[in-house]
């Protein structure tokens, strides 16, 4: 055990790291900083390094590095993973997907930065830093053993709660997806209120940026209401099964708090802090669904 603690504490750097690219994008993008180094990738303003800093070139500068940096420390990790854990059947599909989408998330970035991209391309940009990091992440739980911990050998899922994990997984992609889209279209204050757009007028969206950030509300109450439900289900069905029982009980309290901060953005005007909050929590929820996906696939492996 003490031969892996080398590998543990790069796994632990590039899940980190991986969460300060994610949270670095939100940032350029609250900040309108996306074209901080100008049409100009990988160099910044016709330079290297820049010689002129303000605050956009700044933070454009600092994702760009923090990507390289964390990309190269990714790359490592999955080969090292492959070569020491390759024999856990998720190793090397885990280790080929967190490379594999880190550098479609890069050329995205690129691309908007040489040619611009709309928003609706540009909303993808976000998800798929997202499958990265989950990846990452879930590379990392192999790597601490964490089903050793937990006795996740003896799990056993039923059909009802297989469809519900793969479900909220796939739909939490979806919310995902459009509040990127609130981001990348501006509308994040084009509703005033909470929880209605107008709370003393309720009526229909009249246009597109209405459309949108009401759009995204809904499918954000969805998945609360059905993370509940989960929740509800797992605490009377599972609670003698440690990984499945905290694993949704964990879920149900970031999806609360992903709520919370949801609100509070509005509320509070756009506040940074509260918005990267928002980001944070979502890539922390997505993880853990991703995870408990992978206790689904174990389960249904064991009961062929």
């Amino acid at each position: 055990m003490q031969k892996n603690t080398f590998i543990k504490i790069f796994a632990v750097a590039s899940t980190i790291g991986m969460l300060f690219i994610l949270l670095g994008g939100a940032l350029v993008t609250k900040t309108d900083s996306g074209l901080g180094c100008g049409r100009n990738w990988p160099d910044c303003n016709g330079n290297l390094i820049p010689k002129e800093i303000t605050a956009e070139v700044l933070i454009e500068f600092s994702h760009r590095l923090v990507t390289g940096v964390v990309g190269i420390l990714i790359v490592v990790l999955a080969v090292w993973a492959w070569r020491k854990f390759g024999h856990v059947r998720e190793t090397k599909f885990l280790a080929i997907s967190s490379v594999f989408f880190l550098v479609l998330q890069a050329l995205i970035g690129a691309a908007q930065v040489l040619w611009g991209q709309g928003d609706f391309i540009l909303a993808l940009h976000f998800g798929i830093s997202l499958l990265s990091f989950a990846s990452v992440l879930l590379l990392t739980l192999l790597v601490f053993e964490v089903d050793r911990k937990f006795d996740t050998d003896k799990i056993r899922i039923s059909k009802k709660l297989r469809y519900h994990t793969i479900g909220v997984t796939l739909y939490s992609y979806i919310v995902v997806y459009t509040g990127a889209l609130v981001r990348h279209t501006e509308s994040s204050l084009i509703c005033p209120d909470w929880p209605f757009c107008r709370n003393d007028q309720i009526v229909l969206p009249n246009n597109m940026y209405e459309w949108i950030q009401m759009g995204h509300r809904a499918a954000a109450a969805l998945i609360v209401i059905w993370l509940a439900y989960i929740a509800w289900h797992v605490y009377k069905e599972y609670r003698d099964q440690r990984a499945v029982y905290w694993g949704w009980t964990i879920a149900f309290i970031i999806v609360m708090m992903q709520a919370t901060t949801g609100m509070l953005v509005v509320l509070t005007k756009l506040n940074l802090a509260v918005a990267l909050l928002h980001s944070l929590f979502i890539s922390l929820l997505f993880g853990l669904l991703c995870y408990m996906v992978l206790l689904v696939s174990r389960s249904r492996a064991k009961t062929k």
